[in-house]
């Protein structure tokens, strides 16, 4: 159900619209209207928290795997609209949302140390999808490079010595340097081929990102190198058996933190369960996955270490001794990022081309 965020704001002249989400900060009291038209009376109200909490639906436009494909949000009134608060002289009209930013309108804590996860990509999957964070209501898309379709890896061209197994879960096509598209020769015994091999490769997990987080730009983190945030929401890697779906919202509990660092820039990765895996109660906390998700959290690290070799760019690096953190550094985390994010929907941190809305 669509909910109507009041705000308060200085006196202006001018008719204005602003088109806005999340908590926004007014220091100075107004009189307001709702479009029901019931007069709110004068108060000095400083913060706005979000009390959307929508039942929400998907919706998906275009088709997938195109650079037009966006997965939205919306209520459960299952219209797309927006949010619109007018001033006109000393009166505000606000107007209901219908359509909803998963980053900044899905409740981050859910209680219990239980918190909200957005699926972008689901396990077994290759599409590198993303939550939009420069467009209005910051749909899901397919992030590209050079206006091509991201896939994991992009385009992983790479020579191997065939052996009779493939290192990886993934589809591989196989060509012969003299000649592509032919059936690939099998070594004769006791000889090995090296083949060109175009190779696609799945991520093992459902990943996508903690809703109402940031990782703030501006801010080194002198735990980890002195590294700034990479300017995104916190991702997630949930470990549970299930296969999400895009756009899927999952109650999950954090286990541990990875704090990758990509090109300079902090990208932590907080290793989660959903709360529906069967296996949830049995962990919670790093050497709880150790003992029941053994090698799991290597293969994370090994997996977001190397996916970006392919595109000629070096491994990504690891700090915190290249180990995850446990739950209550995982916590921090999470609760450090939060209040990056509502600084900057406050308008207290420069948004530069992020989408507030």
């Amino acid at each position: 159900m669509a909910a109507t965020r009041i705000v308060v704001s200085a006196s202006t002249t001018a008719a204005t619209t602003l088109l806005f989400k999340g908590p926004l900060r007014r220091p100075q009291s107004l009189s307001f209207f709702c479009p029901n038209n019931r007069l709110v009376p004068k108060k000095r109200l400083f913060t706005c928290s979000a009390i959307y909490n929508p039942q929400v639906q998907i919706k998906e436009e275009g088709q997938p795997e195109t650079l037009d494909y966006r997965v939205f949000f919306l209520d459960d009134s299952g219209k797309k609209g927006f949010q619109r608060l007018e001033f006109i002289g000393h009166k505000a009209f606000c107007l209901l949302t219908l359509q909803v930013s998963p980053w900044h309108d899905i409740p981050l804590h859910l209680g219990d140390s239980a918190f909200s996860f957005i699926v972008e990509i689901p396990k077994e999957s290759s599409a590198k999808m993303e939550v939009a964070t420069d467009e209005p209501f910051t749909p899901i898309k397919q992030d590209t490079k050079k206006g091509k379709l991201r896939y994991y890896p992009y385009d992983m061209l790479l020579h191997f010595f065939l052996c009779g197994c493939f290192p990886f879960h993934c589809l591989v096509m196989l060509y012969l340097k003299q000649g592509p598209l032919l059936p690939p020769v099998l070594p004769r015994s006791g000889r090995l081929a090296e083949f060109t091999c175009l190779l696609r490769y799945n991520i093992n997990w459902n990943y996508g990102l903690l809703p109402q987080t940031w990782e703030d730009p501006s801010f080194a983190n002198h735990e980890v190198d002195g590294a700034f945030g990479d300017n995104d929401p916190v991702d997630v890697v949930e470990i549970g058996d299930s296969r999400g779906k895009i756009g899927q919202i999952l109650k999950v509990k954090p286990l541990g933190a990875l704090a990758m660092i990509d090109e300079g820039e902090l990208d932590w990765k907080i290793v989660a369960i959903s709360l529906d895996d069967p296996r949830a109660s049995l962990v919670n906390d790093v050497d709880d996955v150790e003992k029941h998700f053994p090698g799991t959290l290597t293969a994370i690290r090994d997996w977001f270490r190397d996916y970006k070799i392919p595109d000629g760019k070096p491994a990504n690096k690891f700090g915190l001794g290249n180990k995850a953190a446990n739950k209550d550094y995982a916590l921090q985390v999470i609760t450090e990022a939060n209040e990056s994010w509502a600084k900057l929907v406050k308008r207290s941190t420069p948004s530069g081309e992020l989408s507030l809305v």
